[in-house]
């Protein structure tokens, strides 16, 4: 019995650290994973996870965006993003709504920002304009207006 209670720990233990989640960015140190800057913008910084839990940060999310064209889109787990009205904090990128304003700079010159409601990216609109787009949305616009080649 005791044999057995110790190989259901043990294997819950494994199953549990195969999990596919998120890790936060250290700022100051870690660097993007596209332009190699160190990640500093805790509005703005991004990463996503594969489906075998390997996780690559990204100093904006438009740096995600420039290297989400060269990888295999199938093997993406999770999306992740910072909320521009809680730095720091990572939230779902395709449930985010996102932001193009030139009112509100973010580290690669896109003006991309996300945030974790249609009504916190519509406030953000009010007061500095530009575009709202969702998740698909913004695969869509990126799609047909940055094009980059390496």
């Amino acid at each position: 019995m005791r044999i057995t209670s110790s190989l259901l720990v043990i294997f819950t233990l494994v199953l549990n650290s195969c999990g596919i989640e998120s890790q936060p960015i250290a700022y100051g140190s870690d660097t993007c994973h596209f332009c190699s800057m160190t990640i500093v913008d805790k509005q703005h910084g991004s990463e996503w996870v594969t489906d075998k839990g390997k996780v690559y940060k990204f100093d904006s999310v438009e740096c995600l965006m420039n290297n989400h064209s060269q990888i295999d889109q199938a093997s993406i787990a999770l999306y992740m993003c910072n909320h521009y009205s809680d730095p720091g904090v990572l939230i779902d990128a395709e449930k985010a709504i996102f932001l193009i304003s030139e009112g509100i700079p973010s580290p690669m010159g896109a003006y991309l920002t996300a945030f974790d409601s249609r009504t916190s990216a519509m406030k953000a609109h009010a007061e500095h304009g530009g575009k709202i787009y969702n998740w698909t949305e913004l695969l869509i616009y990126w799609e047909h207006t940055y094009v980059y080649d390496e």
